[in-house]
C-alpha cells in the first residue's frame, strides 16, 4: 500500500545519525513489546506479514512520532482486536489501568512448553521457503520491468521501484506471497529474486550506483513485453 512507511528514496526526513554501540533495548517495556510479537506469531496468532501490514495502517502522525517499538506494540494490538482474541473495550481499559496506576501488578503464568517454543521461534525463525511444481518464469540474467501496482493491501514492492527497469541477479526459490498472507488469503508461494537497478533508472541520477531488491514474481514482468 502507500503509506508513511514508505519513505525510501524520499527527501525531507532528515539525516540518519548512527549510535555507536547502540543498546538493543533502551526500556524495560520494549523488551516486553520485543516478545509480544513472538508470543503472538508463534502461536499462530498473527502471521509476519499481517504484523508489516499492522504498522503500515497505523495513523501517520503516530507512525513518524512514536518509537521503534511502540509500533510492535500497535500492530500487535490491532491484529487482536481484528481476530477477535481481544476486544477493544478489553485493550482500552487495560491500558486505562496502567495509565493511572503504573505498577500494578501484573499476572504471571508459568508454562515451560510455551517458553521453550518462544525460544526455538527467536533463535530460529520461522522459514518463508516452500516448494512449488513449477520452475521460474525468470532466470540470472534477464532484464525485467516491475509492475506500476498501488495497492490498497499490502505489498513487499518499493514505491520507488515501481515501472523500473532492473536485471534479475538471484533466484532464490518459491517464498510465501506477502500480498496474500497480510490478508488471511494463504500462503499462495511463489518465486522470489534479488534485482539489480541502476541508480539512474530508480531516481534519474547520473551515477554508477546500483540497488539490489529482493521482489516477488508477481511483481515482474519481461522487459520486452
Amino acid at each position: 500500500m502507500n503509506g508513511i512507511h514508505d519513505i525510501g528514496g524520499k527527501d525531507g526526513f532528515g539525516k540518519v545519525n548512527r549510535i555507536d554501540n547502540e543498546p538493543y533495548f533502551y526500556k524495560d517495556w520494549e523488551k516486553t513489546a520485543f516478545g509480544l510479537l513472538f508470543v503472538t506469531s508463534g502461536q499462530g496468532m498473527l502471521n509476519v506479514d499481517e504484523f508489516r501490514h499492522g504498522m503500515e495502517r497505523m495513523n501517520p502522525a503516530d507512525y513518524l512520532t512514536s518509537a521503534y517499538y511502540a509500533h510492535w506494540v500497535a500492530t500487535v494490538s490491532t491484529n487482536l482486536v481484528e481476530k477477535g482474541i481481544l476486544t477493544a473495550e478489553e485493550l482500552e481499559s487495560r491500558t486505562q489501568t496502567f495509565i493511572e496506576n503504573p505498577d500494578t501488578h501484573i499476572p504471571r503464568r508459568e508454562d515451560p512448553e510455551l517458553v521453550a517454543l518462544m525460544k526455538q521461534v527467536i533463535n530460529q525463525g520461522a522459514s518463508p521457503v516452500r516448494e512449488v511444481p513449477y520452475p521460474p518464469k525468470f532466470e540470472v540474467g534477464d532484464r525485467v520491468k516491475t509492475k506500476n501496482l498501488n495497492p490498497s493491501g499490502h505489498t513487499r514492492l518499493p514505491g520507488y521501484s515501481r515501472g523500473k527497469y532492473g536485471v534479475i541477479d538471484t533466484v532464490y526459490g518459491a517464498h510465501v506471497f506477502p500480498d496474500d498472507n497480510a490478508h488471511g488469503k494463504g500462503e499462495n508461494p511463489q518465486y522470489l529474486y534479488r534485482v539489480r537497478f541502476e541508480a539512474e533508472e530508480l531516481w534519474g541520477v547520473e551515477q554508477k550506483d546500483t540497488v539490489y531488491v529482493d521482489l516477488w514474481e508477481d511483481y515482474l514482468k519481461s522487459a520486452s513485453n
